[in-house]
C-alpha cells in the first residue's frame, strides 16, 4: 500500500473573532424560528454547535488553495464533529489544521482534513475525481442505514432564500449561488451547502429525543445528493441510545444525508417518547 504525500499535511492555524450577532445569523440561516429565543435573541442566548464549523470553514479551502485537488469539481462528502465544550457567544476561536488521512477510490481520493480547538474536533471529508490511483487504502466501508419498526418521521423545510443566506457565514463557493458555476459543477441550479442542510437536520432531530440542539455533542453524516433551496427534507431517525439517533434524509425522494449519527447531552438515555411524525413547526 502506498501513502498519498498529502497525508499528515499541516494546513497551519488561524484565529477567528464572531459576534452575537453572527451566532444568531448562523441559527436562522440553518432554520431557526423567531420564537426560538434561546438560539436567536441575545438576552437567552445559547451558540449553536456546528455555528463553530463556520468559523474553522478555511481549512478545506486551504487545501485547495494549495493544489490537492481541483478545487471545480471537489465535493464534500461527509462531516463529523465532536463536541469538546459549548461555544462562547462571541469571541475569538482559534483552529488548527491538518490532512489526518487520504483514502484511494480508484479514480477518486477522499481528503479527510481535520480542524482542532478548545471546543470542537471537525473533519470534512471531501471527495476529489481524478486523485486517486496512488494504491492506497480505501478506507472505511458506509455506515449502516437508519432502519426499523422503531423509526421516527420527521420533517425539515428548507427556503428559497436559505443558499444565499447561509453563504455570508463564510462559504461562498459560487455554485451555491451562481447558475453558471453550478452547472459547471454538474448541477442544474445552485444547491444549498451540505452543512446547512445536516444543521437543520440536527434542530429536528434534538427536539425529538427531548433534547436542546445546542447540547449536541456528537454528529457524522454523508452527503449523498444535492439538497436545493426548497426542497423539504424527510428524515427517518432511529434512536441508539445514550442520547444518540442514527437517521438519513431525503429531498424530493433522493437520499440526501446518508450514515448519519448524533448525540445530545440533554437527552434521556432512553431517548425520550417516540411518535411517528413530528414537525417543530407544525
Amino acid at each position: 500500500m502506498s501513502v498519498s504525500p498529502w497525508r499528515g499535511r499541516d494546513l497551519g492555524t488561524r484565529t477567528v473573532a464572531y459576534t452575537e450577532r453572527d451566532a444568531i445569523l448562523y441559527a436562522l440561516a440553518v432554520g431557526a424560528r423567531a420564537s426560538d429565543l434561546d438560539l436567536v435573541y441575545e438576552e437567552h442566548l445559547r451558540v449553536l454547535p456546528t455555528f463553530g464549523l463556520t468559523l474553522a470553514q478555511w481549512a478545506p479551502d486551504a487545501l485547495g488553495a494549495l493544489g490537492a485537488f481541483d478545487v471545480t469539481t471537489a465535493v464534500h462528502g461527509a462531516q463529523r464533529l465532536l463536541v469538546r465544550g459549548p461555544l462562547p457567544r462571541s469571541g475569538e476561536l482559534t483552529t488548527h489544521a491538518r490532512v489526518a488521512e487520504v483514502w484511494d477510490k480508484g479514480s477518486a481520493a477522499v481528503f479527510e482534513v481535520e480542524v482542532t480547538s478548545e471546543y470542537f474536533v471537525a473533519t470534512w471529508s471531501l471527495f476529489a475525481p481524478g486523485c486517486g490511483g496512488f494504491d492506497g487504502d480505501r478506507g472505511p466501508s458506509a455506515p449502516a442505514r437508519a432502519e426499523g419498526a422503531a423509526a421516527r418521521r420527521l420533517s425539515v423545510d428548507t427556503h428559497h432564500r436559505q443558499a444565499a443566506l447561509y453563504r455570508l457565514l463564510g462559504d461562498r463557493h459560487a455554485m451555491h449561488m451562481d447558475p453558471a458555476a453550478a452547472r459547471a459543477a454538474g448541477m442544474p441550479r445552485p444547491f444549498l451547502h451540505g452543512l446547512c442542510s445536516l444543521a437543520a437536520t440536527t434542530l429536528v432531530l434534538a427536539p425529538s429525543l427531548g433534547a436542546h440542539p445546542a447540547e449536541l455533542a456528537e454528529l457524522d453524516a454523508r452527503f449523498a445528493a444535492p439538497v436545493f433551496p426548497g426542497d423539504r427534507l424527510d428524515v427517518t431517525a432511529l434512536p441508539d441510545g445514550n442520547g444518540a439517533v442514527r437517521f438519513q434524509a431525503w429531498a424530493e425522494g433522493r437520499t440526501a444525508l446518508s450514515g448519519g449519527r448524533a448525540r445530545f447531552r440533554s437527552a434521556p438515555p432512553t431517548g425520550g417518547h417516540p411518535t411517528q411524525e413530528e414537525n417543530p413547526d407544525a
